[in-house]
């Protein structure tokens, strides 16, 4: 082989290496994966908002007589009578109460130094809360006897029971669950209407697993929801007094569910009437 075919050959043989090389090259860019820029973060939806509170009236079915000097703070249906608690300093008591002509059938007072409150009914015991006196008195059901005092602290407004703890108010936002037996805190809920603070819930009665409850100094009563403390309806109650009435009479208060007829009986405090009645 001549010395310039050798040259050629040489020559030939880089070129060809050269070639393969870029080939090489060429399927790794190709085998390699392209960068994916990350996917931005996941957006959470909105929450839902909540239901608007219902805006309800009441319907009068019927007007009942009424002791307009019952200063009235709690009131119950039990077996075809109404039950009411009293209050003021010196005049307080535990009554049952004839709901068709207003008749007190039957009265135990409380000492001059106690202010009757809030009134709930757990099986055969009648359990009264006081304002101010950090005392719950029990009586049993069927001779008002007394059995026996159970102690908080703060005030005692309104009282009811849900078949497993009683639910107390105590004039503010806060709604407190007790121990039927010891009176001990079990927790509780803050009454709140379009996310703000509903003050001075007073009067309590429980109805197929919600909260109704007078608001004090005011003509509402409120649905709550005790999960969660939300007012689900506002019942307008304004007005079932004449103008000559409301001259002698004072607040809205007291709410007993009828459990056979489906209605309620609601008056206030120094009411000389009663009324059953619906909410629609």
């Amino acid at each position: 082989m001549s010395r310039r075919a050798g040259v050629g050959l040489v020559v030939m043989s880089v070129v060809a290496l050269t070639l393969l090389t870029l080939w090489l090259r060429s399927l790794r860019s190709v085998a390699q994966p392209t960068s994916v820029a990350p996917a931005p973060p996941a957006i959470a939806p909105a929450a839902s908002p909540a239901p608007a509170v219902e805006h309800l009236k009441v319907k009068i079915l019927a007007t009942r007589p009424h002791d307009p000097q019952a200063y009235t703070q709690g009131l119950l249906w039990h077996a075809g009578r109404l039950y009411e608690s009293t209050g003021l300093y010196g005049f307080s008591s535990l009554r049952e109460v004839k709901p068709e002509t207003g008749e007190v059938l039957r009265s135990t007072p409380l000492p001059a130094k106690y202010f009757g409150e809030g009134l709930a009914l757990v099986d055969d015991r009648l359990i009264q809360l006081t304002w101010q006196e950090g005392t719950a008195f029990v009586y049993g059901l069927a001779r008002f006897d007394l059995r026996g005092q159970l102690a908080y602290t703060g005030e005692g407004w309104g009282l009811t029971w849900d078949g497993k703890r009683l639910i107390m108010s105590d004039g503010s936002d806060r709604l407190t669950f007790r121990d039927p037996v010891t009176f001990a805190s079990l927790g509780g809920v803050n009454v709140a209407e379009n996310g703000q603070p509903v003050l001075d819930v007073n009067e309590l009665e429980w109805v197929d697993g919600v909260l109704y409850a007078n608001v004090w100094q005011t003509d509402r009563i409120l649905r709550i929801d005790p999960a969660s403390g939300r007012v689900t309806a506002e019942i307008d109650a304004a007005g079932l007094l004449t103008d000559a009435e409301r001259a002698s009479a004072e607040v809205l208060n007291g709410i007993a569910w009828r459990p056979d007829t489906k209605t309620f009986y609601i008056t206030g405090k120094k009411w000389p009437k009663m009324f059953e009645v619906v909410f629609e």
